[in-house]
């Protein structure tokens, strides 16, 4: 008999990029793609999106009775994941609970708790397929790569590794199955995209970037889709905006060429928006303009850093000049760019005064910050001894890893520090402020307050929704 599993995007206080709630929520892509292999095998599924229906896990574990409860989870979503599989348990014993995601794949026994069963340490669709299989049909399971399962009479976890997909699987997995979204899709939206489609068509990066994760989580390969899948993908797709969430899709540049060119004899017309290097973007224009031809309006470019001595630190590989020459190709394309910043923990006042400098005269119209945080699988963590940010059982408070949030030794005070990174904002002139205004009201609370309140994004709160277009940033 079919098992039941409901797949559970959590929500937070904060989200990654800083984002969440005042800059986009899209589409759980992670937990379509579950669900359609899960579905491929006859089991029945449902997602529910947390940040949508933020009240809404005790009705729907009642009323669908899920025989597997699955989260996903990035650093800041550790401590809710382990309550959201604390309820499931409450409400329904005999349920089994699986957790996966970033932080699972990097520090799998932050998960080895009481009310979890199993954890997925790497991808994740081979194994929910396995463990659904063993509820299914009441035999048992088999260790793999990158499961742990906890043992219901001692309580301790078995398992070992990580699990990284080869090729074929990544080529040959089922499209995402946008049909359990499908209440909640003209709600998602990034920036004034909206709605707006999350889709895949690499995964991976061959860079080496020191504050990134990306490439330690397929061991350095660089997988592509086939171009034909992909067309066929975005057909299917019924939102006009489409955000492309390969780590890098503009490495191949013959390949991104004849993908476009493919699009355009299918006649499809949509609005996208990726990811792309700086130096990418130099040296493989014909592919951008290609993309700009069909319907590329935006790219998402981490800059990251403005000074030389940064940027060998991150292992860019590319320079400040290369960066200024970005911009202003990106300018005589047409194409807008949102720029990343990153800020180090040892970021001086003059630091934060060069950043606005180096804005402004760029004329970067979206700028967006993270702080430098040291998260799971990057080399910044190899160990926790820099994290100033601890749980009472010594493990970093993983609420804070929001990349909002330093959690490292500032050379600033750390009031003064939070103060001068909420102060970037005051720069933010894109649409991400726009939408602020128009559907929110936000208190900034003074750096003593802020700190003081416990919360991780306090220095930014919520009052009330849809009631003004006066903001304080």
């Amino acid at each position: 008999m079919p098992i039941r599993c409901l797949l559970i995007w959590p929500n937070s206080r904060n989200e990654v990029l800083g984002w969440g709630d005042l800059g986009a929520i899209a589409e759980p892509l992670a937990l379509e793609y579950l669900a359609a292999a899960l579905g491929e095998d006859g089991h029945v599924c449902r997602i529910l999106d947390l940040r949508l229906h933020p009240d809404a896990l005790e009705a729907t574990l009642e009323t669908f009775r899920p025989d597997l409860v699955g989260i996903t989870a990035f650093s800041m979503h550790v401590r809710r994941a382990k309550a959201i599989a604390s309820v499931a348990k409450s409400c329904l014993p005999h349920i089994r609970t699986i957790v996966g995601g970033h932080h699972a794949t990097f520090l799998p026994d932050d998960f080895f708790e009481p009310a979890i069963d199993y954890v997925v340490s790497g991808d994740g669709i081979g194994l929910i397929r396995s463990v659904a299989h063993a509820l299914d049909s009441g035999t048992e399971l088999q260790l793999e790569p990158g499961l742990y399962v906890r043992d219901g009479q001692t309580g301790s976890f078995a398992g070992a590794g990580r699990s990284v997909p080869g090729v074929a699987e990544f080529r040959d997995a089922p499209l995402p199955d946008r049909r359990l979204t499908a209440a909640d899709r003209s709600r998602y939206f990034i920036d004034n995209m909206k709605p707006v489609a999350l889709m895949r068509t690499t995964a991976g990066c061959p860079y080496r970037c020191t504050f990134c994760s990306i490439w330690h989580t397929l061991d350095g390969q660089y997988y592509i889709r086939d171009i034909g899948r992909v067309v066929d993908e975005i057909a299917a797709i019924e939102e006009e905006n489409i955000f492309l969430v390969d780590d890098e899709a503009f490495i191949n540049q013959r390949r991104m060429i004849a993908l476009a060119s493919a699009i355009r004899e299918r006649g499809l017309r949509k609005k996208y928006f990726t990811y792309c290097r700086i130096d990418t973007l130099l040296r493989n224009q014909e592919a951008i303009k290609a993309w700009r031809d069909i319907g590329l309006t935006r790219l998402f470019i981490g800059i990251d850093a403005i000074s030389e001595l940064d940027l060998v630190s991150y292992r860019k590989k590319c320079s400040v000049t290369q960066i200024e020459q970005g911009l202003e190709l990106a300018r005589k394309l047409g194409i807008d760019i949102f720029a990343q910043f990153v800020v180090a923990p040892t970021a001086s006042a003059r630091t934060f005064k060069n950043l606005v400098r180096f804005i402004e005269h760029q004329g970067v119209d979206y700028p967006s910050f993270t702080v430098l945080t040291p998260l799971p699988g990057t080399e910044l963590l190899e160990n926790f001894d820099s994290v100033t940010e601890r749980q009472p059982d010594g493990r970093p408070d993983w609420d804070l890893f929001d990349c909002q949030n330093a959690v490292t030794q500032t050379a600033l005070p750390p009031d003064v520090f939070r103060k001068e990174y909420r102060n970037l904002y005051k720069v933010f002139k894109g649409a991400y402020t726009r939408y602020r205004e128009h559907n929110s009201i936000i208190h900034e609370l003074d750096a003593r307050d802020a700190l003081a309140s416990g919360h991780p994004t306090s220095a930014v709160h919520l009052v009330a929704k849809h009631q003004t277009r006066r903001s304080v940033i």
